[in-house]
């Protein structure tokens, strides 16, 4: 599937900031010239096609009390689905992408406490067998990375 005119409008709105409010997805419609229902139908169908995954609001989890982590492991590639899967598996994992590199298995953890993030790693070491690689963060930047469409 490609992207068409609007399903491109519709992707660079999105990555800004959503309006809050009770219906945020009403308000973005009718910024577009939209009716809420063709916005999530578009939304539904290009996630569907895998051409995003999700759309929403990135939290601070250390701001809020919480912890989060960027975690490797290097996962024989004939494990590599299995293991995906069992990783993917734990609701602290925010993202998860493979890696041309020794450490190909990437991934950030996000708890509730910081203590969550040990609890989540050991289980996943657990599960797997494979070394959770545990790289917190020592500075943070803002970099406003967008995609235009």
């Amino acid at each position: 599937m490609s992207p068409d005119a609007t399903d491109r409008r519709i992707l660079n709105r999105m990555q800004e900031d959503l309006p809050l409010t009770a219906h945020p997805y009403a308000a973005v419609a009718t910024e577009l010239g939209l009716t809420e229902g063709d916005l999530l139908a578009r939304l539904t169908r290009m996630k569907a096609a895998r051409l995003i995954t999700r759309f929403g609001p990135f939290f601070d989890a250390a701001a809020m009390g919480g912890a989060f982590c960027l975690c490797a492991m290097a996962v024989p590639e004939a494990e590599f689905d299995t293991v995906l899967t069992k990783v993917n598996a734990h609701p602290e994992v925010a993202h998860n992408y493979e890696r041309t590199h020794r450490l190909n298995m990437w991934f950030v953890l996000a708890t509730e406490t910081p203590q969550g993030i040990a609890a989540a790693a050991d289980a996943i070491e657990a599960e797997t067998g494979i070394a959770v690689l545990r790289f917190p963060k020592m500075q943070e930047f803002f970099i406003g990375f967008r995609v235009a469409a």
